[in-house]
């Protein structure tokens, strides 16, 4: 089941299309006996290379954007730390606001990411409000006594969340080059067309069943190239299987999981 899922993120209308036009075009130039031994260098120069190149750019604007979403996770969970641990005294209310505060950042941060620019005004005040009333807790904590140096601290884990989150939206406002993609999709349509002297050229060297081997294989390759760096392109729309995923119910859950751990946790 998973190496059929796989192939249809190979194989799919596009691969299917160029490799239709490829073939017929192969079969166009057989048939009337146009053949040019043409140099496969272009190939790699209009095609290869242009989609390898954002490939790793999307990659890493990916594995950037896992980091800063690390970020804000750890941040978070320190300043749920400091809301158990730095105060004499253990308050349940306090850590069930502090778990309500920052399921409202992931989620603000998930809605906003998952949806289209055009509403990106609308989710990122749910994140900044979130973010307010993060700070907002911070100041209740310094009423309940904590120490204002620790205070500071966890206004700096804040400001590092959100550096974090600016860098994020970044990267969901902002794409490779357009003129690259657009430039690497015409050629991935009209290279193979344009190849059909050559493969009828090589065709001499391949029984008949072969033939129209090559035009396939070129365009599957091509196109499976040109899906990946749209996969990975945008990290967060959850429609490749690399995307980066936000699981705000998990993380909460997490966090409530180890403050029951250190309540019924024995001091030493």
């Amino acid at each position: 089941m998973g190496n059929m899922l796989v192939i249809g993120k190979v194989i799919d209308m596009r691969s299917l299309l160029v490799s239709g036009l490829a073939v017929l075009s192969t079969w166009y130039c057989l048939e009337y006996g146009i053949t040019g031994n043409f140099p496969l260098t272009l190939i790699a120069t209009a095609i290869v290379f242009p989609i390898v190149f954002a490939i790793g750019h999307a990659f890493k604007r990916r594995e950037k954007a896992l980091d800063d979403y690390g970020i804000i996770k750890a941040h978070g969970r320190a300043i749920y730390f400091a809301a158990r641990d730095w105060l004499p005294d253990r308050d349940e209310d306090r850590l069930r606001r502090i778990e309500e505060v920052l399921g409202h950042l992931l989620k603000g941060c998930r809605d906003m990411f998952k949806s289209p620019l055009s509403e990106m005004a609308t989710h990122e005040k749910e994140v900044y409000s979130a973010f307010s009333e993060l700070s907002v807790f911070v100041k209740r904590m310094r009423n309940e006594g904590l120490a204002s140096g620790e205070c500071s601290r966890c206004n700096q884990y804040i400001s590092k969340m959100i550096v974090s989150f600016e860098q994020i939206k970044h990267i969901y406002q902002y794409r490779t080059p357009r003129t690259l993609n657009a430039f690497s999709d015409f050629f991935i349509v009209v290279l193979p067309i344009l190849y059909g002297p050559y493969f009828a050229h090589e065709a001499a060297n391949y029984s008949l069943a072969l033939v129209y081997v090559m035009p396939i294989l070129f365009s599957v390759i091509l196109v499976g190239l040109a899906n990946i760096q749209d996969h990975l392109e945008d990290p967060f729309d959850q429609i490749g299987e690399d995307d980066v995923a936000i699981n705000a119910e998990k993380f909460v859950a997490l966090l409530a999981c180890e403050g029951d751990n250190a309540e019924t946790t024995p001091a030493a």
